[in-house]
């Protein structure tokens, strides 16, 4: 099966990478604009008991502002994902998408060097995750 954006299994507990990523998000010119808590979202809306796992909306505003300027469609794609989630192991897993993935049916040039510029940055916030 493909991988589906970019994962990293971390040292840290859940809560450690909670709160450790909006800074290092940060770090890399994005805030985390929503936030979606999907343990209680899934308990409230059907019943469902689910690890703990929270999708962070991150948004690099002069990425969002390139991107929707070279093609007002690109908005679906945005903000960039950062799903986090307990492993069985208790670890974080932390994954975000891959723009390289999502921009790869765009004909421009500019928006795949954008993609690759955001997909850069988006493995730094993983490799200083740890």
């Amino acid at each position: 099966m493909a991988s589906i954006g970019i994962r990293q299994t971390t040292k840290l507990s859940y809560d450690q990478a909670l709160a450790r990523l909006p800074e290092l998000l940060k770090s890399e010119g994005f805030g985390i604009i929503t936030e979606i808590d999907i343990q209680d979202t899934l308990k409230k809306k059907i019943g469902v008991d689910f690890r703990r796992y929270r999708i962070l909306g991150a948004c690099n505003p002069n990425f969002a502002h390139e991107a929707l300027s070279h093609d007002l469609g690109i908005g679906v794609m945005l903000p960039c994902n950062v799903a986090v989630y307990e492993g069985d192991d208790g670890r974080a897993v932390v994954s975000t998408v891959d723009p390289r993935q999502l921009m790869a049916n765009h004909d421009s040039p500019a928006v795949a060097a954008l993609a690759e510029e955001v997909r850069t940055k988006l493995e730094a916030v993983l490799r200083k995750l740890g």
